[in-house]
């Protein structure tokens, strides 16, 4: 059972880029997703969040308008799509998977499977 991020690379600034988060091992049908980031010495953030079947969306006003989330419960896949990329979106990305989520977004200790991360570099 796990959850792995992919997507993540170098980019100049402006540029886009699309994450993947695909379940392996048990299936994303009732579990909503977040994509979380921690850059170098800050902590850890949510960025967006969607429900289990996709009815709800969330996202950080950092990145609002610039970010997609979306997923196909079809392929075990939840997507970030991610464009007008900026340095400060420079971190390593994550995914996580909460089972029957009841908030929107759910707080981080809710999450019962976590990805390990993709890094995003956004360079000037």
């Amino acid at each position: 059972v796990q959850l792995q991020a992919s997507g993540g690379g170098s980019v100049q600034v402006g540029g886009s880029l699309i994450l993947s988060c695909v379940a392996y091992g048990f299936s994303l049908n009732f579990y909503a997703i977040g994509w979380f980031r921690q850059a170098p010495g800050k902590e850890r953030e949510v960025v967006s969040f969607i429900s289990s079947q996709g009815g709800s969306t969330w996202y950080a006003d950092s990145v609002k308008g610039r970010f997609t989330i979306s997923r196909d419960n079809a392929k075990d896949t939840v997507y970030l799509q991610m464009s007008s990329l900026k340095p400060g979106d420079t971190a390593v990305y994550y995914c996580a998977a909460d089972w029957a989520a009841s908030q929107v977004p759910s707080p981080a200790h809710e999450y019962d499977i976590w990805g390990q991360g993709t890094q995003v570099t956004v360079s000037s």
